[in-house]
C-alpha cells in the first residue's frame, strides 16, 4: 500500500484515530500495534461504563514502565486516579527503548483487583514479560493506595504462533470486565481465572480479528 493511503484516517473514536494501515494488520496475521490495542479498550470501556474501572492506553502503560524519576512519574500517574478504581488493566510490551514509538515485539497484560488485593500478570508466552509487568507493578502499587502482591497466572492460556500476543491481551481484557460486570458471585481467589481458561481459546482468539475488524468497519459506516 502507498504510504500515504497507509496513514489516511478512517476512523476516530473516542481519543483513538485508526488509519488504513491498522486494517492490514487486522487482516493479518501480523502482530498489533499500540493504535489497535488503544481503540479495544476504549471499546471496552464504553461497553462497561463505570468509575470504577481503567484500562489503560499502551502508550501510557509504556510511559509508566519507562519514567525516569518519581517526579515524573507522580505527574504523569496522579491524574489517572488509580486509588479510586476497583479495577485497573495495563496492557505491558516489552519496548524499553524510548526513542522507538511502537517498538517491542511482545504483549502481556497486567491487572489489578482491588478486592483480592492482586496485581495479576496474563502472558500468553510463559511469562516472557513478566520483567516489564512488575516494572509497571512497583511503579503503580503505592498509588493504588493498597499494599497489592504481585502474581504471574502460569495457567494463562497460550499463544500457538508468534503474533497473536495483542489479540490474548484484547480476548484476556474482555473476560476480566465481562466477569467485573456480571452480578454473579465472585471468588476472590479464583478472580476471573475460570473465565478465561473458557472464553480465550485459540480458536477464540483466532476469530478476534474479524471481530475487531467489523467492529472498525461498523463504527466507520455510523461516522
Amino acid at each position: 500500500m502507498e504510504e500515504g493511503k497507509a496513514n489516511d484516517k478512517i476512523l476516530s473514536y473516542n481519543d483513538v484515530v485508526l488509519r488504513r494501515s491498522d486494517l492490514d494488520i487486522l487482516r493479518g496475521p501480523f502482530y498489533l500495534n499500540d493504535r489497535i490495542i488503544e481503540f479495544y479498550f476504549s471499546y471496552l470501556s464504553s461497553s462497561y461504563p463505570s468509575e470504577d474501572i481503567l484500562l489503560v492506553p499502551p502508550s501510557i502503560a509504556f510511559w509508566i514502565k519507562e519514567c525516569p524519576d518519581e517526579a515524573s512519574l507522580k505527574d504523569f500517574v496522579q491524574p489517572l486516579h488509580l486509588s479510586q478504581k476497583q479495577l485497573i488493566i495495563f496492557p505491558i510490551n516489552d519496548n524499553d527503548d524510548v526513542a522507538m514509538a511502537e517498538g517491542g515485539s511482545h504483549w502481556s497484560l497486567l491487572a489489578f483487583e482491588r478486592n483480592a488485593n492482586l496485581f495479576v500478570h496474563h502472558d500468553s508466552s510463559s511469562g516472557l514479560n513478566n520483567t516489564h509487568s512488575k516494572k509497571v507493578y512497583r511503579a503503580v502499587v503505592s498509588y493504588t493506595a493498597s499494599d497489592a502482591k504481585f502474581i504471574h497466572c502460569s495457567d494463562t492460556p497460550k499463544q500457538v504462533n508468534g503474533y497473536d500476543c495483542g489479540l490474548y491481551v484484547t480476548a484476556i481484557a474482555r473476560a476480566i470486565c465481562e466477569w467485573y460486570a456480571s452480578e454473579a458471585p465472585k471468588d476472590m481467589k479464583d478472580l476471573w481465572f475460570s473465565e478465561i481458561r473458557e472464553q480465550v481459546t485459540p480458536s477464540v482468539v483466532s476469530k478476534m480479528r474479524r471481530e475487531i475488524l467489523e467492529l472498525v468497519s461498523n463504527l466507520m459506516v455510523k461516522k
